[in-house]
């Protein structure tokens, strides 16, 4: 098992940060966002929204990702909550940001919110030879075989 996969979880969603988010208890689909991040907050990122989005309202909430490479796989758990910090919703602002608000950084349906991370799954394809060779034979393979699999608390 890889001693730092949480960094190279975190180096994989810096690279790509497209996540799709939701609520816990609710009938909605996840939804893409784009996740704002932080090097040196490793347990929450943030997602520009609006005050009518269907994650408006926060609470618990799961995250998927998938990396560019479709070599890593991460599902989080964690808490979503309006971020009310001015400094944090300037640090973040972009243009790319301000092309989904008709006002720009003053349009009053702007919302930020705060995921913060509670714990996350991450599985790493990595297959080892016998493992292929397994699988293009009609083997039995054990999941090691394909690569990492690890709990992490965030």
């Amino acid at each position: 098992m890889s001693k730092d996969i949480r960094k190279t979880m975190w180096e994989a969603i810096s690279d790509s940060p497209f996540l799709m988010v939701s609520l816990d208890g609710t009938l909605h689909h996840n939804e893409p966002m784009t996740a704002q991040l932080d090097e040196n907050a490793d347990s929450e990122f943030w997602f520009y929204t609006t005050k009518t989005n269907r994650i408006a309202k926060g609470g618990a909430a799961k995250a998927s990702f998938i990396s560019k490479d479709h070599k890593m796989f991460v599902s989080i758990r964690g808490t979503l909550k309006p971020e009310t910090d001015e400094a944090v919703i300037d640090k973040y602002w972009s243009k790319m940001a301000a092309s989904w608000y008709e006002k720009g950084r003053e349009d009053p349906a702007l919302l930020m919110m705060r995921f913060e991370l509670d714990d996350a799954e991450v599985w790493i394809s990595d297959p080892s030879v016998k493992g292929l060779f397994k699988l293009f034979t009609d083997g039995k393979v054990e999941p090691e075989m394909m690569g990492e699999h690890k709990k992490l608390g965030l």
